[in-house]
This record gives structure tokens, C-alpha cells and sequence, in this order.
């Protein structure tokens, strides 16, 4: 459930529309370029002449290099990515990288460079560029951490295989070959009125005479109402038969590899999403796709190709020939959905973001160039709406609030949240565009889930000492061995999980009032309390790179969440109640946020804590349910149909709500069973220049402004 709705570059510009214009490379000096690196986000001028290698390295952007820039050793290979990139303003030409010198020349000629790949250490910035650092050349890669389920799911597969024993021709019995296996499923297995798959036609004889008339039908049925398809054909007696469920996310695609013959998942892995270099949110992506002719097409090739090689590696991982997959269930947001079946965005782009289609879809594999089976199907689940796709579809499907009596709250948060409301009685949808700073964007030290980043925080109240944990390393950091343990990854930046805890912590230790402003008067009490010009920082990891959070970072945070919770809110006021009682995080960002964090931050609405759970993918488990059996891809159709989408930016009271939600928790909505487990710091006024005094009416106006920014 990677975010339905549209991302925009902060969660305060609902309903924004692109406007298809051309595209103008910001204006700078004619000896500086601006370059942004893809998928890490960061970008900077640099002078003309600069070699890209040294202008990663500037921006803290991992590039691996061994050689000493000897154009030798071929680990730091980029790709330029060409276009007009709207949301950063800049248009990316291979013409504005330098040509290949001597050293690059003879290192293509000696061991080769994949197309379009240059090593950075040799070639030079000309011009303004957006250069993407490949996944399968960096060693401090994104952790892609979408696990399986251990969910028990009834098997009613699609895909059946049967073994049969065809009759030799006979000249005084004129059927043929393909007749005579016809009647034979039928009689031996009940098949009536069978279809085959146009490509086994002129195989047929081949094989019947290769298995000696004893072949391996497989046969695939999804509704009770279509008719039936031999889709594959082998002589002989076959049996394996698998299939993938994946998910297809804004960030990462996640894939399960499952025998359909027994309901085992056989491998899970994952991988970044390869668009992530068009553009980091959706909005960005369809506004590439508004501004470049083969956009649409790049995009639609580049997720395709990334999906044919998770098959791979999830057929290597479990020993299978991917030609024996002949099932496939895909989920994923309205813009991933339409890109990955190659349909254009740009509806999606605008209000009133019409889908090209919402119900579910059926495919040949090979149609959309998926390397599977020749005669593998595939399916889509339907997508709820504009702005809630597939994913949510999937997890609503893989938690079912609407099969209990419980009011269940369902949310993804990422660069777009989607929520789910309700139970068997009503169920309500909403999205919220939360933007990118759950995920490490917007934040001056943050960074995607990756080796070295802080994931977990937590801060002294006395001392206001703090210390964290990072990806990769099992100790905190004030242990013993800490230092030594972290040499291999470093400590580079912060996680979306750290992002939400270090705020909270400091709301707890009383570093930052309810109103989410750093109290300056700190200072007296801690030296990580810094001045940064009219503001206050927060000094996290003295070391190198110098990690703070930053005033700047809070209010990004603040925006998210009041963006999220504001569509919380107005679902429950939708569904008329005050409190809900159960929460469920979906995704894999929602895996690693702690519960009590994520409600003192105000996140989401107070609910017992252990009734606050994370759920991991529940769209790809979704995906699996509709894979493993076909009567779950009937519920989710229908219970889809039934699910009322609420336009939450269009709600009157939204402004308020948001307002009131900017506040830690929030301003004026109780959290008493939050407060029964954890001890809310006392109320305090600090003005935005971290004054202690009365800062009501300067806060009262920045939030206003925010809210009315939200609603335009």
C-alpha cells in the first residue's frame, strides 16, 4: 500500500493541479550547473568542470570508488537521466556531461560499460543534470524491508494442473489431437467448454507425442462464469506450478514467489522502485511524463524491467523456473498501476483525477512483457478510487475491517497516506498527501532506510543526552563498542522511524512546546540545544556529518502529520464516532513505527496502545490472499464497490481540523488512554524564535496561513 493519492512537495497543497507548460532550467551562473542526485534526492551547484564523482561526495551522496579515481576499477558508474524534471526545475541533457576521455575510452574497451552508464570519476559536469546512482553498484544500498506473511491462507487457486492419458488417433475416429484432449479433461476432470491459449495450437501434436499421449494440462479458471483456458501443456506428468504476488510501490516493489500447488511462499525479496530516478513523488512522476514525449514510456519500461529481475532473483532464491509461473496478482497506487500496464497518468495529475479504469483487470503476461510462463495470466486487484489504488484495495482486503464489529482504522503512511475507516456495518476511504518527510526528504539530515541511518532514538529528560541505534548495528549508541561496531556502515543520517521518535522525544523531554517550537532557553541546561540564526537546533550525532534537527525539520514533520490526521479526523466525523478501537499500520514504513510515538506525536488518534499494531505489507499480503484464492479476488471487488471515498480537502471544517492538529498531540482532542501510559510534558508557550512568552497569535497565524495554503 505505497500512497494512492498524488505527492505533493509539502502536505499543504491539496488538490493542486499541474499545468502542462514547458519546463525552464532555473537561472544561475553560466559557470555553475545544478545537479540532483537520484534516489537519494540531493542536489547542489558545482562549478563546470567539476568531475560528478567529486560533486556525490560534496553532497554526502554514496558513491562507491576504489581506485582512486584511476578510472579502473568501474564501481562508481551513474546513468544521466534526460528530460525536464518540473518539481526540481531542471532540464537533464546528455549533452551536459562531459564526452568520454581516454580512461573511460579504454576501460569501456577493456571490460565494458553497460549502455547509457558513465564512471563518474572520469566525466565532468557541463550543464545542469539529474544523474541516477544504480541500485546494483551501491553498497549502502536502500534496506527494502517488505517481509512475508506466516498468514494460513485457504488455497482456491486460479491455476489447476491435470494429468491425463489422450487416446492415439485413430483413422476410424476423425477427431483431432486437440479435440481428443478435450474430451478427455472433460471427462476425467470435469472441464467443459474449453478455450487454449492461441500459442500452444501448433504445439500440441508435438508434445502429446512426446509425453506418449500422458501430458500435463494446466488449466486456469478465475470466475465461476468464464470459460476455462489451457494456458499451459506438458508431456508428461508436471507438478509445479507457482506464482507471484508483488507490490508495487512509489519507493519499493515487494514480491512473493508461492507454489500454488501447496500455498507456500517459496522466496520474498524486494527492490527500490527504478522510477524513483524521474521523479522521488507522484506528482513529480506525472509531471515528467506531462513534459517529456516518451515519459510515459521510460516509466512504463523502467518498473517492468525491475519487476523481470525481482522474478529472477526471487526464482533464483527459491530454485524455480520462472517458466513455471503461470499466475500473477499485481497491486500497487493509481499512478504506479497505470504506469506499470502502460496506461498515461496525466488524468491523475489534475482534479478531478479521473482513473482510466478502477475495476479489476485480467492480462496475458507476455502482453505487458512480464517473463514468466508463455501462457501465464495476470491480474490486477481494483483500485477505490483517484487518489486510493490497488494497495489499499489489498490491504483493506488482507485486514478486512469490513468482516468485524470492531471500528477499525487502517492507514499507510508514506509520501502519501491512505486511510481506511470502519467495520462490517460502513467503511470509509480517504488520502492524504503527506509528502516526503516521513520518508527522510524535507529533513536536513534525512535519508531513505539504509545502512548507517538512526532508526531508533531516544532522549534523557534530565540531561537531554540522547542516544540512537542505526541500521545495521545491534548496539545503541552510548554502549560500549559502539563506535567500532558502526565503522562499517558510519552513521549518515535519519530514518523516517527516527524522524517521527526524536520529535516526540523531544516534546516529551521539553525541548520543543506542544506548539512544536524549540525552547531557546534550553541552552542554559545543554549544549545540543544550538542557536541556528533566529532559531534553535537540536544537536543529535556530534560527529561527522554533524546530525541536528532542525526547526525547519519539526515544522516539516508537523505539516505530515496534521496532513494525516486531519483525514483521520474527518473520517471518523464521516463514520460519527470519537474514538476508534483498533489501529492497524500498513506498509513497510509502518513496520518500524513505534505505537507510542507515533501517538504522541499525534499522528494518529489515542487508542489503547496494544491495540496499535503493524501489520508489515498488507497490500502485498492482499495480492497473495487474491493469488492463493480466487474467491478473496471476488470479496475484494465487491466490498470495494461498497467503500464511500471521502474528498477531505474539500470538507468545510478541513481547515480547522488541520490547525488544531499542527499541535503535539493536538490542540484540543483528548488523548486519556495515551496519557494512562505515558507522561505528556505540562503546557508551554515558546515563540518561534524559542522565546518563552506567549506566542499564541504568531502560531495562530502561521498555522492559519499553512491550513489555507491546504485548502487552495
Amino acid at each position: 500500500m505505497g500512497g494512492g493519492q498524488l505527492n505533493c512537495p509539502s502536505p499543504c497543497k491539496f488538490g493542486v493541479s499541474i499545468v502542462n507548460a514547458p519546463v525552464k532550467a532555473p537561472e544561475a551562473s553560466a559557470k555553475e550547473a545544478l545537479v540532483l542526485f537520484m534516489p537519494s534526492g540531493k542536489r547542489g551547484r558545482f562549478a563546470v568542470g567539476t568531475p560528478v564523482l567529486e560533486a556525490a561526495r560534496t553532497l554526502g551522496v554514496y558513491v562507491e570508488s576504489v581506485c582512486g579515481g584511476r578510472a579502473t576499477c568501474g564501481r562508481c558508474q551513474v546513468e544521466v537521466q534526460e528530460g525536464s524534471f518540473a518539481k526540481h526545475k531542471i532540464v537533464s541533457s546528455l549533452d551536459h556531461i562531459s564526452h568520454k576521455g581516454p580512461k573511460e575510452e579504454r576501460y569501456d574497451r577493456v571490460r565494458g560499460l553497460p549502455e547509457g552508464r558513465r564512471l563518474s570519476c572520469s566525466a565532468t559536469i557541463q550543464g545542469d543534470l539529474v544523474v541516477d546512482v544504480p541500485q546494483d553498484v551501491q553498497v549502502n544500498a536502500q534496506v527494502v524491508r517488505k517481509a512475508a506473511t506466516n498468514r494460513v491462507i485457504e488455497r482456491n487457486a486460479a491455476v489447476q494442473l491435470c494429468y491425463v492419458e489422450v487416446e492415439e488417433p485413430d483413422m476410424h475416429k476423425p477427431l483431432g489431437d486437440l479435440d481428443r484432449l478435450k474430451a478427455v479433461l472433460e471427462k476425467d476432470w470435469g472441464w467443459k467448454d474449453l478455450l487454449i491459449a492461441p500459442h500452444l495450437i501448433p504445439q500440441i501434436q508435438g508434445i502429446l507425442r512426446k509425453g506418449n499421449w500422458g501430458v500435463t494440462a494446466a488449466i486456469h479458471r478465475d470466475m465461476d462464469s468464464s470459460r476455462p483456458f489451457i494456458i499451459g501443456l506438458y508431456p508428461g506428468l508436471k507438478n509445479e506450478a507457482y506464482g507471484i504476488a508483488c507490490d508495487i510501490g512509489s519507493t519499493t516493489i515487494a514480491m512473493h514467489l508461492v507454489s500454488l500447488l501447496s500455498g507456500r511462499i517459496v522466496a520474498s525479496s524486494g527492490t527500490s522502485n527504478p522510477q524513483i530516478r524521474f521523479g522521488e513523488d507522484l506528482m513529480s512522476r506525472v509531471s515528467y511524463v506531462m513534459m517529456n514525449p516518451d515519459g510515459r514510456e521510460a516509466m512504463t519500461k523502467a518498473v517492468r524491467e525491475a519487476v523481470n529481475k525481482l522474478i529472477g532473483k526471487v526464482c533464483e532464491e527459491g530454485d524455480v523456473d520462472r517458466h513455471d509461473i503461470f499466475d500473477c496478482v499485481f497491486v500497487g497506487n493509481p499512478i504506479m498501476h497505470h504506469l506499470f500496464l502502460g496506461i498515461d497518468p496525466t488524468e491523475l495529475g489534475q482534479a478531478p483525477f479521473a482513473l482510466a479504469v478502477s475495476g479489476p483487470l485480467q492480462y496475458w503476461a507476455h502482453e505487458i512483457d512480464i517473463e514468466v510462463a508463455r501462457g501465464a495470466r495476470l491480474y490486477t486487484l481494483p483500485c477505490i478510487a483517484g487518489h486510493v489504488g490497488a494497495d489499499a484495495a489489498g490491504a483493506t482486503l488482507s485486514e478486512g475491517p469490513y468482516r468485524q464489529d470492531k471500528m477499525m482504522l487502517l492507514v499507510d503512511v508514506g509520501t502519501n497516506a491512505e486511510i481506511v475507516l470502519g467495520n462490517s456495518t460502513r467503511v470509509v476511504a480517504a488520502s492524504s498527501p503527506t509528502g516526503p518527510a516521513f520518508e527522510g526528504a524535507e529533513i536536513s539530515s534525512g535519508q531513505r532506510a539504509a545502512p548507517g541511518a538512526i532508526e531508533r532514538v531516544r532522549i534523557d529528560p534530565q540531561t537531554l543526552e540522547p542516544k540512537f541505534r542505526v541500521i545495521g548495528v545491534d548496539k545503541w549508541s552510548d554502549e560500549d563498542d559502539f563506535g567500532e561496531a558502526a565503522k562499517a556502515t558510519g552513521v549518515t543520517g535519519i530514518c523516517g522511524s527516527a524522524i517521527i521518535e526524536v520529535v516526540a522525544e523531544m516534546y516529551l523531554s521539553g525541548i520543543i512546546s506542544e506548539d512544536g517550537v524549540i525552547d531557546g532557553a534550553m541552552t542554559e541546561r545543554s549544549p545540543r540545544i544550538i542557536a541556528n540564526g533566529r532559531t534553535f537546533s537540536y544537536l543529535l550525532h556530534d560527529g561527522e556529518p554533524r546530525i541536528t534537527v532542525t526547526q525547519n525539520d519539526i515544522r516539516a514533520i508537523q505539516l505530515a502529520k496534521a496532513a494525516l490526521y486531519a483525514g483521520v479526523k474527518l473520517l471518523m466525523e464521516k463514520q460519527g464516532v470519537e474514538t476508534v478501537d483498533t489501529i492497524r499500520f500498513a506498509g513497510a514504513f509502518g513496520s518500524f513505527i513505534d505505537p507510542k510515538y507515533a501517538m504522541v506525536l499525534g499522528l494518529i488518534p489515542d487508542c489503547e496502545l496494544s491495540e496499535v499494531k503493524a501489520v508489515g505489507n498488507a497490500a502485498g499480503t492482499g495480492a497473495l490472499m487474491a493469488l492463493l484464492n480466487r474467491t478473496h479476488r471476488r470479496e475484494i471487488e465487491r466490498e470495494v464497490a461498497r467503500i464511500e471515498k471521502i474528498e477531505t480537502a474539500l470538507e468545510p471544517n478541513f481547515q480547522q481540523i488541520f490547525i488544531n492538529a499542527m499541535a503535539l498531540p493536538n490542540k484540543i482532542d483528548p488523548f486519556p488512554k495515551l496519557s494512562q501510559a505515558v507522561t505528556l510534558p505540562p503546557r508551554k508557550n515558546v515563540s518561534e524564535d524559542g522565546v518563552a512568552g506567549d506566542a499564541t497569535p504568531r502560531r495562530r497565524s502561521r498555522e492559519d496561513r499553512a491550513a489555507r495554503r491546504n485548502r487552495e
